[in-house]
């Protein structure tokens, strides 16, 4: 058992130092600028003396110079800052690790700020990542704020939108070719059978991918009509604090169904997770009662149910040509802004497959 006195008596382990240039040159008898030149190899300019004296400094100190501060003096940081409007959305995750990977083998860093789905905080974001001297911005934002788009403008740095537009921005817009996707979930649920449909989505409003789908949604119904095919489909806009609402917007769908079949076409992966927990509360299952094809392709999307069928966004890819695209700028390329869309994939699985009923 320790003592009172050997409890005091134990020595407390100081977090280490790190070492600095003014030690180095201190420990060498030397100037700053004179280590300086030793740690830009230009210790042509130095005696051997004098540079071995400095290299024995640093042996000692442990001394590594802040690849920051070097960087900073060659007036580049190689960093680039990434923003989301939502980190907890698995489409916004799988596109961050496709521009970190791209980045990397530039020689880049990526620096993220995560929005937490308040605009509001657009124009912080800007503002935080260029006090850290980055050179660029991959936007992946709601698109709602004028004024951030702005303030990246008055910066002077390239920026590179994913997913949603800026209005007003003129920049490289990456993308899923949200249209095209759209008419891909719901032509496979118009030939499983759906005739009655229902579009769930977060609010639309200013959202361009939002919009854009939402959009295509009305269109491929109306076209279907033209065509004199019994499809109906409504919209619905799912807010995170609203489970009754939803739950109410789901009995509607069947309702209208009647004898038939309905489905539902969510906008992302976290509408899809609210849409199968109102299905959960309802007693529903899945391709049973109700068939559901969701934007986003997870990991857990094979084992919810009899799967969920889900139409796959190339999020790999689309990180990848972002932040292609911005290091081809920092490298000099002058072109007009750039519009990249890429195709959906469509994966099918039992959530669209219509079952009979027990």
């Amino acid at each position: 058992m320790l003592t009172q006195k050997s409890l005091h008596s134990t020595p407390v382990p100081q977090p280490a130092v790190r070492a600095t240039i003014a030690d180095v040159a201190r420990a060498a008898s030397v100037s700053k600028a004179t280590v300086s030149r030793f740690l830009n190899h230009r210790d042509k300019l130095l005696t051997k003396a004098i540079a071995t004296r400095v290299e024995v400094a640093i042996a000692a100190l442990a001394y590594s110079p802040s690849p920051m501060a070097q960087a900073l003096k060659r007036g580049r940081s190689r960093l680039i800052g990434l923003v989301v409007a939502d980190v907890t959305n698995p489409f916004s995750v799988a596109v961050l690790r496709g521009a970190e990977k791209a980045c990397q083998e530039a020689g880049y860093l990526l620096m993220l700020f995560n929005l937490g789905n308040d605009s509001r905080r657009e124009c912080e974001a800007i503002e935080a990542l260029t006090a850290y001297q980055v050179e660029g911005f991959i936007l992946n934002t709601l698109g709602r704020d004028t004024k951030a788009a702005a303030d990246a403008a008055r910066h002077g740095k390239p920026v590179v939108l994913v997913d949603r537009r800026h209005h007003g921005m003129q920049a490289d817009f990456v993308s899923l070719d949200n249209a095209g996707a759209v008419r891909l979930g719901l032509g496979h649920l118009m030939e499983t059978g759906y005739r009655e449909l229902l579009f769930v989505s977060e609010p639309v409003k200013d959202v361009s991918s939002r919009e854009e789908r939402e959009a295509a949604f009305l269109a491929f119904v109306s076209a279907a009509a033209k065509d004199t095919v019994a499809l109906q489909g409504n919209t619905f806009e799912s807010m995170v604090d609203d489970e009754q609402g939803l739950d109410d917007a789901l009995r509607s769908l069947r309702e209208r169904a009647g004898h038939g079949l309905c489905g539902v076409l969510t906008s992302n992966a976290v509408v899809t997770l609210r849409v199968v927990a109102a299905m959960a509360r309802l007693g529903w299952r899945l391709g049973a009662d109700m068939g559901l094809v969701g934007f986003d392709e997870t990991e857990w999307a094979p084992y919810v149910g009899p799967g969920l069928s889900t139409i796959a966004q190339p999020t790999d890819e689309l990180g990848r040509i972002a932040a292609g695209c911005l290091i081809e700028r920092l490298k000099g390329l002058e072109l007009p802004p750039r519009q990249i869309l890429l195709s959906g994939r469509l994966v099918a699985r039992g959530s669209s497959l219509p079952i009979a009923k027990p």
